[in-house]
């Protein structure tokens, strides 16, 4: 290109901007100052969601509208399912929710839905609902990740699980490191009786595991399927003497999470992409409010989903190599 093709062109281009409009036809995010789109969680005072809806404010912020947080402190559906409700009541322009159960919130996103309002979830899903999109983990593969880990280096013997055993991303995360360990690692097993329900609660992740390594001193490996059940396991592990003995991998972290893995009391533990869920759930949302979707010329009256079902975010393994890079800045 010469150089006055290049300021032709150039010069297009800043049209184009002024105008709202990106090569192809595409159009700039207007400020729309009254649209307030809502994450709701449960267990809503943990870390872990605060990096979700970081990525949900850097969204809302190129976008120019608003992000409100919000949740139940308990891990209770009917709790959480109470708080979907009474947003939806305030007809936001679009929520982003995490199912604590994936049936117990299905009515009231269905709802939300029927009444015209995107949702999108993230982290965990309620894939029977009329939700959009799920944005999160793709959990079967985060625990075949699990299980390529610890199999490795636990060989041969059993091993444990601390879990939250109703909640679906954790059921998918237990298949995943069990199917593959029966796969690829035959000589590693684990069972029904060798599963801890640690309700996303360290203390009780704690208690819990202290029992069963009571009952079962030949445990070679635990896979914690939550942040808070890893702390509890490296308590009970700790307090038992077994540290040379097992080997623990983990899920999600936080700053204590990291202190565990650099002090040797915890093996690796898996990251998941919070930010993106945030992010990019808060984009799904504003694109099917402001009718951005143009796969076909009506998307309702086909009767098609404006949205992939699944956006899978990834994992990768934290451990004392690399930990330094998830420190808070």
């Amino acid at each position: 290109m010469n150089r006055r093709d290049f300021l032709k062109a150039s010069s297009a281009s800043a049209a184009a901007a002024a105008a709202g409009l990106l090569p192809f036809g595409l159009r700039l995010a207007q400020a729309q100052e009254e649209q307030t789109y809502y994450m709701v969680t449960f267990v809503s005072g943990i870390d872990y969601w605060k990096d979700c809806f970081r990525g949900m404010e850097d969204a809302a912020a190129e976008l120019g509208v608003k992000a409100v947080y919000t949740g139940t402190p308990e891990n209770d559906i009917t709790a959480e399912a109470r708080v979907v409700d009474e947003v939806a009541g305030q007809n936001p322009a679009g929520i982003l929710v995490t199912c604590a159960n994936p049936d117990g919130l299905k009515p009231s996103i269905d709802a939300a839905v029927d009444a015209g309002i995107p949702v999108v979830t993230f982290d965990a899903d309620s894939p029977l609902s009329k939700r959009y999109s799920f944005v999160g983990t793709g959990n079967y593969y985060a625990g075949v990740v699990a299980a390529r880990y610890l199999g490795p280096i636990v060989g041969s013997g059993i091993v444990a699980i601390s879990s939250v055993t109703a909640q679906l991303n954790h059921v998918q995360r237990r298949q995943g490191f069990i199917d593959t360990l029966a796969a690829e690692y035959p000589d590693v097993t684990t069972s029904d009786d060798l599963i801890v329900d640690d309700q996303n609660n360290s203390t009780i992740a704690a208690q819990g595991m202290a029992a069963l390594l009571q009952a079962n001193p030949d445990v070679k490996g635990i896979f914690a399927t939550d942040a808070l059940g890893a702390v509890g396991v490296a308590q009970a592990v700790r307090e038992a003497g077994m540290g040379e003995q097992i080997r623990i991998i983990g899920f999600d972290y936080d700053e204590g999470t990291l202190d565990l893995i650099d002090g040797g009391q915890l093996g690796a533990t898996l990251a998941q992409g919070t930010w993106q869920m945030g992010y990019w759930g808060m984009k799904m949302a504003y694109a099917v409010r402001n009718g951005f979707i143009k796969s076909v010329s009506d998307w309702q009256a086909a009767g098609i989903s404006p949205l992939p079902p699944n956006v899978d975010t990834g994992v990768v393994v934290i451990n004392a190599e690399n930990s330094q890079y998830w420190r808070a800045s």
